[in-house]
């Protein structure tokens, strides 16, 4: 197999893509739908910020940084009041914008105003935009994006590893065969879908000397159905499946502190209408699981201790290092502040932090 020449330097000192302390401005989700009910609270630790999140008694969605800027009590230790929230220590009360519109002891309100974040929900998920305005729609299947769907959030992962690089295996075309043993060989063409979402679709047939090939290949007219999806580099939806029948999964990931990847499996298809359509998706949405844990499976040992260094690029690779393309080019924000990253002044930071070393060590 021939190696890709001159790119190796490139793809493997990388300024976003598997940075332990660095990801892209964009949705991540936070908590599942079902955990937060009406007139709730519920407590979110998201790339590197502590958030306080609840659901009104109107059902509408908040989101503010954790702090009471009194003392600093956590708010989602608080009470839900109408669309405001109260705090538990002194009782401060916040409306739905962030503002102080009562402090019992005072009798009257404070000019303050809590950090705010973009909520919203699909796909029995609740996403914070990180950012401040949100550039794009919540993260959807492309072959379904103009459909009602049925979800269901299944299992919760964590990897030993960024989620860049678990998301890069989903098109790691080579490990199809060797680790899930599949006689066919993938090629990807590359779709960009806006700046934050990038696809891969398999243009092959293939297995032309396979048996289980030639047994499916009736059910497929062109290429084999296999599609990935990419936003923000975390987040990933698969479509594969027969002509008749295409199974939708998204595997929604976010970093960990460490550099580690923390995820929700999420399983989705076009809502069908009636009584039947409702089992027929039950039945669907099975299925998909069974896909989906074939194949989650096998990488399971791999994630767990690979320590990714991509010193060699073969041409089986060229998705893979058009994904750290893509990665490279969004907008990039700190962990923790949420604060973009400005190279010039991260050079210029890391020249000081080596010149008062490098002081340090004259002085010993």
């Amino acid at each position: 197999m021939k190696a890709v020449p001159n790119t190796i330097s490139s793809y493997r000192y990388t300024q976003i893509f598997n940075h332990p302390r660095r990801f892209i401005e964009g949705w991540y989700w936070a908590i599942p739908s079902r955990k937060l009910r009406k007139g709730k609270v519920k407590a979110v630790s998201l790339l590197g910020r502590e958030l306080a999140i609840y659901r009104g008694i109107d059902g509408e969605l908040v989101c503010f940084d954790a702090k009471c800027p009194h003392m600093g009590a956590h708010l989602a230790e608080g009470k839900v009041e109408g669309k405001g929230l109260r705090c538990l220590f002194h009782n401060w009360k916040f409306d739905s914008q962030g503002n102080c519109v009562d402090v019992p002891c005072l009798g009257t309100s404070l000019p303050l105003q809590l950090k705010t974040w973009h909520v919203a929900e699909k796909y029995g998920m609740i996403w914070v935009w990180v950012g401040e305005t949100p550039l794009q729609p919540l993260p959807f299947v492309p072959e379904l994006e103009n459909f009602e769907c049925d979800s269901l959030v299944t299992s919760k992962f964590v990897k030993n590893c960024h989620p860049n690089v678990v998301m890069i295996n989903a098109i790691d075309a080579n490990h199809f065969n060797t680790v899930h043993n599949l006689p066919l060989e993938i090629v990807f063409r590359k779709q960009q879908l806006n700046d934050n979402a990038i696809i891969f679709n398999n243009v092959t047939r293939g297995g032309e000397n396979s048996f289980l090939m030639k047994l499916i290949r009736p059910f497929y007219k062109k290429a084999v159905t296999y599609n990935m999806c990419y936003w923000y580099g975390s987040i990933g939806t698969v479509t594969l499946g027969p002509d008749f029948l295409h199974f939708h999964i998204m595997f929604a990931l976010r970093l960990l502190e460490g550099g580690k990847a923390e995820g929700q499996t999420i399983l989705i298809t076009k809502k069908r209408r009636g009584i039947f359509g409702w089992f027929f998706n039950r039945l669907v949405l099975w299925l998909t699981k069974l896909v989906g844990d074939y194949f989650a499976k096998g990488d399971t040992q791999i994630f767990q201790t690979i320590d990714f260094d991509f010193q060699t690029p073969t041409k089986a690779d060229n998705a893979i290092l058009q994904f750290i393309q893509n990665v490279e080019t969004q907008k990039a924000l700190r962990w923790g502040s949420w604060e973009p990253v400005n190279e010039e002044q991260e050079r210029q930071r890391q020249k000081k932090v080596e010149m008062v070393e490098s002081k340090g060590e004259a002085n010993d």
